[in-house]
């Protein structure tokens, strides 16, 4: 036998899920970031020609707040949708790109790879995409969610792009913290 639920019950579910992922989201995007130090506390960044339409410092933090913040409710969306149609492989892509998602920071701000976090938000892209695409099929307002993600990842690739062209020589700037520096008097 099949039971409904309510519309309250339902609810009730999501906002269950809700206050487990929208946080997990937030402390993942925040560990990540913390793994290298990023923005002006970065000695490598702050040396780095920056393109002209390179945003304050604050406006990262801001934003990957509000798309993390939104990322957990599309999640708890699709995650909410028991016996939907398509919900696993949904789900499975979303982590994905979420595990690139969180390497980005640390290959940027960590290792100074520039070429590798352009190649990341390349791959992010399509990745964010095809989730989308995929969460839409389960609820469509979880995949309308994430489409200021995608927006922002395209924006981050553009910048990215002038930074590389800005600076050939990126990695040599300042040696990365895997770089063991040793002073001998």
């Amino acid at each position: 036998m099949r039971e409904i639920a309510s519309k309250g019950q339902l609810r009730l579910a999501y906002f269950r899920w809700a206050v487990v992922t929208v946080p997990l989201m937030l402390l993942l995007g925040f560990a990540s970031g913390k793994l290298a130090p990023s923005g002006d506390e970065n000695p490598w960044f702050v040396q780095l020609v920056k393109p002209e339409i390179m945003p304050p410092g604050w406006a990262f933090g801001v934003a990957w707040t509000i798309l993390y913040a939104m990322m957990g409710l599309a999640l708890a969306l699709v995650i909410n949708a028991r016996g939907s149609r398509g919900r696993g492989l949904a789900l499975l892509v979303f982590v994905v790109q979420l595990a690139l998602n969180l390497a980005w920071t640390p290959v940027f701000f960590g290792l100074h790879k520039v070429d590798t976090a352009l190649l990341i938000i390349g791959a992010l892209v399509v990745l964010v995409l095809v989730t989308i695409l995929l969460f839409w099929r389960v609820r469509r307002v979880a995949g309308l969610l994430l489409v200021p993600y995608l927006a922002w990842l395209g924006f981050a690739f553009v910048l990215l792009y002038q930074i590389d062209a800005l600076n050939p020589n990126a990695e040599s700037l300042v040696p990365s913290r895997t770089v063991d520096q040793i002073e001998i008097r």
